[in-house]
């Protein structure tokens, strides 16, 4: 009669697996020594080991229509869904993304869902884009014009500031204090795009983004709607708390490295500057934002 040799019984035919059972045991007992001594700094602990991305070289960035927009990130693409406003076309999405956004039952969307993998939008944005896994193709919002916005108390206007990462940070600041909009300029601006709403987090469907042809002109029309013009300038003649005036204030920043533009400057119902104690005397756009529209709502509510 033949001897049993089925796995996982004790016998002359097992020696392998006994061996390889010890081996596993030995290796776990190993790392745990090195991780002791690692903790108690008697050998160096060894540096993380990045994850190595596709290289971009090989990749193009499609050519998009007009009237295309093509947003990412689970937050951007919820808060996209979520606006009434938006045409939506396409949600291409990964299994996993869909379960994570949590819109809900797919046939109530009124947009086709297509299932694909993280390598199939990689191939559409490329591979330094923070997709997580959902793209949404989608038409631009509708046009505002600057008379729609005569009820609002703040707004932001942005003198070509040319980053959309930084464009989308003001646009979180604008409205966390409730701005009315942000109005910006079509040359040198970001348009409306996935890299500028990624970096708003959903504020761009939160907030009217007006960009308008002449800024001279835009705000000798705010003039008119009854908004003072605030140009924020490191050398500006007087500290803001003190600069403001009338019950609807429009702030007006200048780009990350220029500053305000001369003909703006003229425009502008006064100059002012944030007033800092310390050896840096100039911020980031995004920053200065967020603290010239904290100052601004304080003083509307008083």
């Amino acid at each position: 009669m033949s001897k049993d040799k089925t796995p996982g019984r004790s016998g002359p035919d097992n020696t392998a697996g006994d061996k390889s059972a010890k081996d596993t045991h030995y290796a776990t007992l190993r790392r745990a020594h090195r991780d002791a001594k690692r903790e108690r700094g008697e050998i160096p602990t060894p540096a993380p080991q990045k994850r190595k991305r596709a290289s971009t070289d090989d990749w193009k960035p499609p050519a998009l229509a007009p009237d295309q927009v093509l947003l990412y990130g689970l937050h951007t693409v919820r808060a996209a869904l979520g606006n009434p406003e938006r045409k939506n076309i396409k949600l291409s999405t990964t299994q996993n993304a869909l379960v994570r956004l949590e819109i809900g039952p797919v046939d109530s969307l009124g947009v086709p869902v297509e299932i694909v993998s993280p390598q199939d939008i990689d191939k559409v944005l490329g591979p330094e884009a923070i997709h997580q896994g959902v793209m949404l193709e989608t038409r631009p919002l509708p046009v505002r014009r600057l008379e729609a916005l005569k009820g609002s108390p703040l707004l932001l206007v942005l003198d070509q500031v040319t980053d959309p990462h930084n464009v989308g940070a003001i646009m979180r600041s604008a409205v966390a204090f409730d701005a009315g909009a942000v109005i910006t300029t079509q040359r040198h601006s970001p348009t409306e795009s996935g890299v500028l709403a990624k970096s708003a987090s959903g504020a761009l469907e939160l907030i009217p983004y007006i960009q308008i042809t002449n800024l001279a002109d835009a705000l000798s029309e705010l003039h008119r709607l009854g908004f003072t013009t605030i140009g924020l300038d490191s050398e500006g003649p007087a500290p803001l708390e003190g600069t403001f005036s009338g019950d609807k204030i429009a702030l007006v920043l200048g780009s990350e490295g220029k500053g305000l533009r001369q003909k703006t400057r003229e425009t502008v119902n006064a100059l002012a500057r944030l007033d800092m104690p310390g050896a840096i005397k100039s911020l980031n756009v995004s920053n200065a934002a967020a603290i010239a529209l904290y100052a601004t709502r304080s003083y509307l509510k008083s």
